[in-house]
């Protein structure tokens, strides 16, 4: 387990990220109401149950014609409602409404647009076979695979579902989080007094844990020390499925969270990222237990080490693929010092990206006023590519 956790420490920040996603193991699924799906994630393959469309269709407003004009009209076809007919014989037309059935034996369907319709009769220029008809099956035949497992489910699988047919769907449960902020020295109302500090985690956390797909389910508060109180805490969240700490999870006295750890013989995933901030970041997990993910005390350190392990680990726990990071050029110089990947905040500019500063990592304004964090190596040129995770949609 000691050669295990070397290679482990002081982690690449992109290798970080894949640790971080490749440890998780899939929540159970289950089948909720698509009302509840939104947000969720496809635990099997949506597959289509009938052919799409399920019948011939008309393409436009019209007739549908048979052999060659003009055509006697006999009747109509209106979405919900189709000719009665058996089959429309030649020098014969229905006129007919987008989406209605087409009726057997027509071969083709004249817009309105381009009919002349007078005195029972529809004329019109001649048309090759199966134009403006939708066959059925065209888009998709009965059995295909429409999405695979591990695609998120939005507005648009949502209604391509429920065209299939589908009350519910198969997804993976929403991953439960708890949190424990540690330190004594937050405050969690009004300005704080001398060598006290606003606590900003705890108002942070519900609202990023959502945004990276899972659900906060209690968050506690804790002090720096005794280690029992942060023990106590651990235990008693241990229900989750991940327990974010912040704080207590550098190498200082009042940092007892590494500890705690090592006491319970935890597999380390990640011991610190060669980032900066975020530096001091782990993910571990005792046998048995919770997932852990420590984060920085300082807020903006915090917020990057999320999205670095956090992050990555509930979209593993979802189903859901890590995904290729976009890239843009960086436009404006910023120092990464050797070694490091540097967390910074940017905003759109162009087609490249421009650093906002306010990236301390105990200050949150560049971060609240960003598109993206950008993750820059150590020795990057103004005008090279690099990561971004998104801030915005």
């Amino acid at each position: 387990m000691a050669a295990d956790r070397e290679t482990r420490r002081d982690v690449p920040w992109a290798t970080a990220r894949q640790f971080a996603h490749a440890s998780a193991e899939p929540t159970s699924p289950v089948r909720v109401p698509l009302g509840e799906a939104a947000g969720l994630v496809l635990a099997e393959d949506l597959v289509a149950a009938t052919p799409l469309p399920a019948f011939d269709t008309s393409a436009m407003d019209g007739y549908a014609v048979a052999g060659d004009g003009p055509w006697t009209i006999d009747g109509s076809a209106r979405p919900g409602r189709p000719w009665p007919g058996e089959r429309l014989a030649a020098g014969r037309a229905v006129e007919i409404s987008t989406g209605a059935v087409v009726p057997p034996g027509a071969w083709a369907v004249l817009p309105v647009e381009a009919a002349d319709a007078r005195d029972g009769a529809v004329a019109g220029p001649g048309l090759p076979r199966g134009k403006h008809i939708r066959v059925a099956g065209e888009d998709a035949p009965a059995g295909a695979r429409l999405a695979p497992a591990g695609t998120p489910v939005g507005p648009a699988l949502l209604g391509l579902a429920a065209s299939c047919g589908y009350d519910e769907l198969p997804v993976r449960r929403l991953p439960s989080v708890m949190a424990v902020v540690t330190g004594d020295e937050l405050v969690h109302q009004g300005l704080p007094g001398p060598g006290r500090v606003r606590d900003a985690l705890g108002p942070l956390l519900p609202a990023l844990v959502a945004g990276l797909g899972g659900s906060l389910d209690g968050l506690a508060h804790v002090p720096d020390e005794p280690d029992s109180a942060l023990a106590e805490a651990l235990e008693a969240a241990a229900r989750a499925d991940v327990v974010v700490v912040t704080g207590s999870t550098s190498v200082g006295v009042t940092d007892g969270l590494r500890r705690l750890l090592a006491e319970r013989a935890a597999r380390w995933i990640v011991d610190a990222v060669a980032s900066r901030p975020g530096h001091p970041a782990l993910l571990a997990r005792p046998p048995g237990g919770p997932y852990v993910v420590g984060l920085p005390g300082n807020p903006f350190a915090a917020l990057a080490a999320a999205h670095t392990l956090l992050g990555p680990l509930l979209a593993g726990l979802s189903g859901r693929a890590l995904g290729v990071l976009p890239q843009a050029p960086l436009l404006t110089p910023v120092a990464a010092p050797a070694g490091r990947t540097r967390i910074v905040p940017v905003v759109w500019d162009g087609p490249g990206v421009r650093a906002l500063g306010g990236d301390r990592p105990a200050f949150l304004n560049g971060a609240a006023l960003g598109d993206a964090l950008a993750a820059v190596p150590h020795g990057a040129e103004p005008g090279q590519p690099v990561p971004l995770v998104l801030l915005r949609g």
